[in-house]
């Protein structure tokens, strides 16, 4: 799957590393069932979960530069207007409903 820029997605609500499963996840935890928008495609790159964890065999994923408004990240705070971004692969990404 490949997302243009200014294409709304959510961050999946996943947390392997809480099922007691040996992980590296590069995907804060407070952007995960967030939803923002696409900036920029930043490239393919091995896959640092599996990367982090000695595997040779990690498939290349597409990262992307996703923009958040920060008060939907940190609800009730004086965020107004204000974004933050993320740097993020595409198998933590889906369509925005």
């Amino acid at each position: 799957m490949s997302f243009a820029p200014g294409t709304r997605v959510t961050v999946r609500n996943d947390w392997p590393e809480a099922k007691g499963i040996k992980v590296h996840i590069r995907t804060p935890h407070f952007v995960r069932g967030k939803t923002g928008r696409i900036e920029t495609l930043i490239g393919e790159f091995g896959d640092p979960e599996y990367l982090a964890v000695g595997r040779k065999d990690a498939p290349k994923r597409a990262l992307y530069m996703v923009v958040f408004d920060r008060a939907d990240l940190f609800p009730g705070t004086n965020a107004h207007n204000e974004t933050l971004t993320a740097d993020l692969y595409e198998n933590w990404l889906e369509p925005a409903p």
